[in-house]
């Protein structure tokens, strides 16, 4: 067996954030999931913050940056004050990356599943509901104070709100927010999730002691830390991340023994299997009511197809004037040809005009791509040169 060694370094999910650091066209195109992240569960109303003395020379190569410039992403996307706005932003990734499923990070919060529909309404492919009690604990104070609501009601708030509207086929709905055990899994998916976010606990499994430091460039274990000494005491191996999710998935199966479900996709949805517990030692929760999150989904709109993403959203990509663009400009790209030059009427339907053409390049020349030029005249006349 051979090890296939790949010459550029990819990840299966990437984020786009409010500050966009180091989003390049080249970084889009080599994913398998675009996720626009709207909010974090553990700190909501909070961008991204990373000090500066964190960002090394590599950090900021990477997120074309300077070295030692702190990179903080601002709390709300500047480009986003509306649903149609978040929708123009799902479709420039999706010309931006044809192939890669677009998603959405919302925050798990009273009225997320009415956003939820307006997501799923804006062609989004994939939502998650970030629960409130994820991450290290390496937050600011003000973002440790507003943290979010328990995955538990977004996830489930969404599913209702998304059937309700016949939209829940159209979308897969992920929860996280410290999830960590099979039971975890399977609330999750009673709830109405078909996929399920871990981070924290792989994290442990790796050696991480949950000192707090992350943010200090101290991390003892050598998990958070640039410091290259520090890094020398990292221990993890992938062997421990896959033997605990091993312990996962049977948890799961011995769970869903005992409910009597073979199949995984049976659970979805199904809340009446849930019970709260009737003789609960504390006396104040005998005041909760759990009626309205665990009424079933289908008892709000029957006969409703509830399996997520078994219905694709049309983006209508091969209408585009610029698919007949880049089957000319294929000789060019594939260096058959040094230069072509083209003229074409565009019009206000091209939102997107040349970042299917600028993946195309990307998938070839990666970050090199800028060798390309990509000119447009005052005669609309289009000019790619190698």
């Amino acid at each position: 067996m051979k090890l296939l060694i790949f010459p550029y370094r990819r990840s299966a999910i990437k984020q786009v954030a409010s500050g966009r650091f180091g989003v390049t066209s080249s970084y889009l195109a080599h994913s398998d999931e675009l996720q626009i992240k709207m909010a974090q569960g553990a700190k909501p109303g909070e961008g991204g913050e990373l000090p500066g003395f964190k960002v090394t020379k590599d950090i900021a190569k990477t997120r074309h940056s300077v070295p030692g410039v702190g990179l903080i992403s601002p709390p709300p996307h500047h480009d986003i004050y509306s649903i149609e706005d978040l929708a123009q932003l799902i479709y420039d990734l999706k010309c931006a990356n044809p192939g890669a499923r677009i998603s959405v990070k919302l925050v798990s919060e009273v009225g997320v599943g009415v956003v939820a529909s307006g997501v799923a309404k804006g062609k989004s492919e994939h939502i998650l509901i970030s629960g409130h009690d994820g991450g290290t604990g390496a937050s600011s104070w003000t973002g440790i104070k507003g943290a979010g609501l328990p995955w538990e009601l977004g996830i489930a708030e969404t599913h209702q709100v998304l059937t309700m509207n016949d939209l829940r086929s159209r979308i897969v709905l992920q929860a996280d927010g410290q999830m960590r055990t099979g039971f975890d899994v399977v609330i999750a998916a009673l709830l109405g999730a078909d996929e399920f976010g871990f981070s924290t606990a792989p994290l442990i499994v790796m050696g991480c002691t949950m000192m707090r430091k992350c943010h200090l460039n101290t991390c003892p274990v050598g998990v958070a830390t640039q410091d290259p000494v520090l890094r020398k005491k990292f221990e993890g191996q992938p062997e421990d991340v896959v033997n605990f999710f091993f312990m996962v998935a049977e948890d799961i199966r011995a769970i869903m023994a005992k409910l009597g479900i073979a199949k995984f996709q049976d659970l979805i949805g199904r809340t009446d299997l849930i019970q709260p517990y009737a003789d609960n030692a504390n006396d104040k929760a005998k005041y909760l009511h759990f009626d309205a999150i665990l009424k079933s989904a289908l008892d709000l709109r029957p006969n409703t197809n509830i399996l997520g993403g078994s219905i694709s959203q049309d983006f209508q990509l091969s209408k585009r004037l610029e698919e007949t663009v880049i089957a000319e400009c294929m000789d060019v790209i594939n260096a058959k040809r040094q230069s072509i030059v083209l003229q074409y009427d565009i019009n206000n339907l091209e939102r997107t005009f040349g970042a299917t053409l600028s993946y195309y390049i990307s998938m070839k020349y990666h970050e090199k791509g800028e060798i390309f030029l990509i000119s447009f005249t005052k005669k609309k006349k289009k000019v790619l040169k190698k």
